[in-house]
């Protein structure tokens, strides 16, 4: 790949180690900024559950592995198949990091405009969601879905001349 095309694979998985630092820290004990989240995944963290923590763990390896898969498409040498499949599960994933973001971001709005009532979530914890993680979340679909297009595109442009 050329370097001006490598801009989504890297922001990309910039985007999912920042998301992975934050996961960790959060599962280490901090709490700064674990109000943004709101509602029961608040009460969670306040109360130190075991089954939480080991979740928020997991996400942050999830995360890890996600920005690997990104950098993978930087490899030149790796076999065709792989490289079919890393571009495909970054496609797919990018699609579903988007909708997942898109389909909180319209459940969220809805609530804070006061048409749908969303439990424990505060004021704060509504504003975070609307105006960072949902978007967040859709910022990130947008750089996956982007990485795999552009690495399909360059492996099909390769192999049909």
């Amino acid at each position: 790949m050329t370097k001006n095309k490598n801009w989504p694979i890297i922001a990309g998985a910039i985007w999912s180690f920042v998301f992975a630092i934050m996961s960790f820290y959060w599962a280490l004990g901090g709490m700064i900024g674990v109000e943004s989240l709101g509602g029961k995944i608040y009460q969670l963290a306040l109360e130190r559950n075991p089954q939480f923590i080991l979740l928020v763990w997991i996400t942050g390896f999830i995360k890890v592995i996600g920005g690997v898969f990104l950098l993978l498409m930087l490899m030149n040498r790796l076999p065709d198949f792989i490289k079919k499949s890393l571009y495909w599960i970054s496609i797919v994933a990018g699609i579903f990091l988007f909708l997942y973001g898109a389909a909180n971001f319209t459940t969220v709005g809805m609530a804070k405009w006061g048409l749908l009532e969303m439990g424990q979530q505060s004021q704060l914890a509504l504003n975070w969601r609307f105006y960072f993680w949902e978007p967040f979340w859709m910022l990130g679909g947008i750089l996956y879905f982007i990485a795999g297009r552009r690495a399909s595109k360059e492996f099909s442009a390769r192999y049909s001349s």
